[in-house]
């Protein structure tokens, strides 16, 4: 797989290339603020970006800026942002396509390598892959609304979803069956009215959309 890659810290953006020309991946583009990335972002052969929301020569937010302008060009194309805070309207805009292949990861809360990388992976594939704290913001609501329909085990259910977490995942971590968190995903879509998608990145999306992400 061919990766667009952008991170201004030079230790940190060598470790990641280290990292993922290891398992297998080939940088295409490396770089260091918005105009490189811009042009990076404009060759065909690039297969998908791993991108950090800030980057000169604002600091602002210009890797989320390319990321967007990408995706308009390229449905879909896959982008996997890592940033050091949670930022709700920059993952709002990221997933305001409701298409899949984003992911929103936190630096410092990135500690296994093995989980990065199957993270990159199904980002690649058309997935959805946010980190829990990012969830947790997300999914802060003001009371009275209806996410509070969901009970605490309900709620915590959606959060592992928007991790995308497949059924037999969220089983395991919650040491529960998978018929069980088939029933709560039920319960879960009945109360927020949304149908039920055969597609799980679809589905993902669909209950984001629901807490206005």
């Amino acid at each position: 797989m061919r990766l667009v890659l952008a991170e201004d810290l030079a230790l940190l953006r060598e470790g990641l290339t280290q990292i993922l020309e290891s398992r297998g991946f080939t940088i295409l583009h490396s770089a260091v603020d918005e105009p490189s990335l811009q042009a990076a972002l404009q060759d065909p052969d690039a297969d998908a970006a791993v991108v950090d929301i800030r980057l000169p020569p604002t600091q602002t937010d210009e890797g989320l800026r390319a990321a967007l302008d990408v995706r308009e060009r390229r449905p879909r194309f896959p982008v996997l942002v890592l940033s050091q805070y949670v930022e709700r309207l920059y993952a709002r805009e990221l997933l305001a396509t409701g298409e899949g292949g984003v992911g929103y990861l936190l630096k410092d809360r990135v500690a296994d390598v093995n989980d990065f990388v199957a993270a990159l992976h199904q980002v690649a594939a058309g997935g959805t892959v946010l980190d829990p704290e990012v969830v947790a913001q997300l999914m802060s609501r003001r009371e009275g609304e209806p996410i509070e329909r969901l009970t605490p085990r309900e709620q915590e259910v959606l959060s592992l979803m928007a991790e995308g977490r497949s059924n037999g995942a969220i089983a395991g971590r919650m040491f529960v069956t998978e018929k069980a968190v088939a029933k709560h995903i039920n319960s879960i879509f009945t109360k927020l009215d949304l149908s039920l998608d055969g597609d799980d990145h679809r589905r993902v999306l669909a209950v984001l959309h629901w807490l206005k992400v």
